[in-house]
């Protein structure tokens, strides 16, 4: 069977090539650390889904559809400012928002598009 081809790294502006299923180069893993947890050692476990559901059903509309003057269920609880594994950012309930996937989606990848570094 054949081999999948390398693709190349996320990290904006490398053009290295990685083995398929990876997203950094080595030069760049560590400028991502994020990629390389697991969901629920970044905060996402049980006490989120728990806390998400029940923000949701408090918040049932998406916050920016209901800016353009749509309505459309809202799905997921969105960080407005990204929290970046600070735990008092990430349970502040005045930095969620409802979103539907779409919104969410769109947000997200262009936060990601033009990451904001800090040394």
């Amino acid at each position: 069977m054949p081999h999948r081809p390398n693709t190349p790294c996320r990290h904006p502006g490398c053009a290295n090539l990685v083995p398929y299923g990876q997203q950094y180069c080595e030069t760049h893993k560590l400028l991502h650390p994020e990629a390389l947890r697991s969901a629920g050692s970044r905060g996402y476990g049980s006490r989120w889904q728990r806390e998400s559901k029940a923000y949701l059903r408090a918040h049932p509309l998406c916050a920016e559809c209901a800016r353009q003057g749509k309505y459309t269920k809202a799905t997921v609880v969105d960080h407005i400012k990204p929290h970046r594994g600070d735990p008092a950012l990430f349970w502040d309930r005045a930095n969620w928002q409802p979103l539907c996937k779409p919104c969410h989606d769109k947000k997200t990848w262009n936060e990601d598009k033009n990451p904001v570094y800090s040394y």
